[in-house]
């Protein structure tokens, strides 16, 4: 069964793809920016404050089926410029203690809206 997930509380989708779908106890959510839902503009031209605002908009998805972070099995990280892992990395470490997710970091060329950071995350609910 699969189920597709939407919360007001992130930014809408930019394009034909869903926020976030569910397929049984498996969550694949859709790669989130630094958009302030409320206003539809980044939060800030700084990766650290965009990088917040991008597990805000996570936690934001997560909440609508009751998922924690600790739910997280999986993410992907896409940066503007690979100078910026550290600080992505700092916010990052807050959000998970202990059995950290899979991840992989890249540096791509261009994000949407000129994104500094997009950040994409799988979780499982037992």
């Amino acid at each position: 069964m699969r189920e597709t997930i939407f919360s007001e509380n992130a930014p809408a989708p930019i394009g034909p793809y869903s926020q976030a779908v569910q397929v049984g106890n498996q969550f694949y959510f859709s790669g989130q920016i630094g958009l302030d839902p409320q206003t539809g503009m980044f939060a800030s031209q700084d990766v650290s404050e965009q990088t917040v605002q991008v597990m805000k908009n996570i936690k934001a998805i997560m909440e609508v089926k009751g998922l924690v972070f600790s739910d997280v099995v999986k993410t992907s990280i896409f940066l503007k410029d690979m100078n910026d892992f550290p600080k992505v990395n700092e916010v990052y470490a807050t959000y998970f203690q202990d059995n950290y997710p899979a991840r992989e970091t890249v540096e791509v060329s261009r994000l949407p809206k000129d994104a500094l950071v997009e950040i994409s995350v799988i979780c499982v609910k037992n």
